[in-house]
């Protein structure tokens, strides 16, 4: 494999460090948890190896938020070691992926390191960057070993209705691929969440972690879900051969936190429809970008509207003046035109204040 770093992480405020950005409108998770607010006590846990899968105790809460059997889920330090092992587990040099695109990173860097073929899904602005179903249909050929989307998506924040989640497991069962269906933000969804993709047939793996949601990235918790058995044993091979196991603190934090997840969960989802005012009300008195309005997650992608602007100029004088920074286009391999605009992870009054600089930006 040919290992190349992307500038989503390279540039990202963990690696910048996060005294040197004031207002941090980059980041696509919720606020970041305190240990110290789980109220949890360890003192008793051994440090074993752990279960190659995962927790049995995790595994099956997973499971039964997802309508499948805890044995169709595998535990894994967060999302992207997911992605990592379902990519290099299906996927040789000359092999073929159908990703939409944008894209987070890893969905498309990591295949491409292997040598597949990244073909891409187009997701226009002018079409609500929603897929075209007939495109996706005619763009995947033999060689195509998975299509690849995202539930809700990052970075736009548009999500698939389950009519047309439904018609990509029809069509990937035609076309006898697989369908992978990176569900990170799947609870946050602006309304009813859509299924766990991979309860819809043995043919899609689900991926999903709870660094976005729940804010707890530091714990490093993730899973696929695929009810090929099959599959699943090459899933947990790669695993061992990568990492073995999981840390048995991190999966006994995780577990203890999802046994509680219908307490959690409101608190979070309420804070997220705070903040999504206020960064509604913004789009709604400015005219510098235009955007698509999300319907799940915590980011958005809109694009600068005037031509004339140079994005270049507009992303220093907003980060060296205004110490204000979001997800310039060039992390998701688009025109710097377009933003990644993060509404989660910062205060309400830290929110207020970026998006205030985002416009005085433009202004200078």
């Amino acid at each position: 494999m040919k290992y190349e770093r992307m500038p989503i992480e390279i540039e990202s405020p963990e690696q910048m460090g996060y005294e040197n950005v004031k207002f941090n409108l980059t980041e696509s998770s919720f606020t970041d948890a305190r240990f110290e607010d789980l109220n949890l006590d360890l003192k008793g846990l051994v440090l074993c190896y752990g279960d190659h899968r995962g927790s049995p105790k995790l595994r099956a809460l997973v499971a039964e938020d997802a309508g499948v059997h805890p044995d169709d889920v595998l535990i894994t330090a967060g999302a992207a070691p997911a992605l990592f092992i379902i990519a290099t587990s299906l996927l040789e040099k000359g092999d073929r992926i159908l990703v939409e695109h944008p894209n987070y990173a890893t969905n498309i860097v990591t295949p491409r390191a292997i040598g597949a073929r990244v073909d891409k899904i187009a997701l226009k602005f002018e079409s609500g960057f929603r897929p075209d179903f007939d495109e996706i249909r005619r763009m995947i050929s033999p060689r195509t070993k998975y299509v690849s989307v995202t539930v809700p998506h990052n970075p736009t924040g548009t999500v698939l209705t389950r009519g047309e989640l439904a018609e990509l497991v029809k069509i990937v069962a035609r076309k006898k691929t697989l369908l992978l269906v990176d569900e990170t933000y799947r609870d946050m969804a602006f309304g009813e969440p859509p299924p766990v993709a991979a309860s819809l047939s043995p043919r899609v793996i689900s991926v999903s972690s709870l660094s976005k949601t729940y804010g707890l990235p530091g714990i490093r918790i993730g899973w696929l879900i695929c009810r090929d058995k099959k599959l699943m044993n090459t899933f947990l091979a790669a695993k061992e051969q990568i990492m073995l196991c999981g840390s048995v603190v991190d999966e006994e934090i995780a577990a203890r936190y999802l046994a509680h997840r219908k307490k959690h969960l409101p608190a979070v989802k309420k804070e997220i429809r705070a903040k999504f005012g206020i960064l509604k009300s913004w789009f709604g008195a400015q005219s510098d970008l235009e955007w698509v309005e999300p319907s799940g997650g915590v980011v958005s992608f809109p694009r600068i509207r005037d031509p004339r602007v140079n994005p270049d100029r507009f992303y220093r004088v907003l980060n060296e003046r205004y110490k204000t920074f979001v997800g310039p286009g060039h992390w998701f391999e688009t025109d710097r035109r377009y933003m990644r605009i993060g509404f989660g992870w910062p205060s309400r009054s830290e929110l207020s204040e970026g998006l205030a600089n985002v416009s005085r930006a433009f202004r200078a």
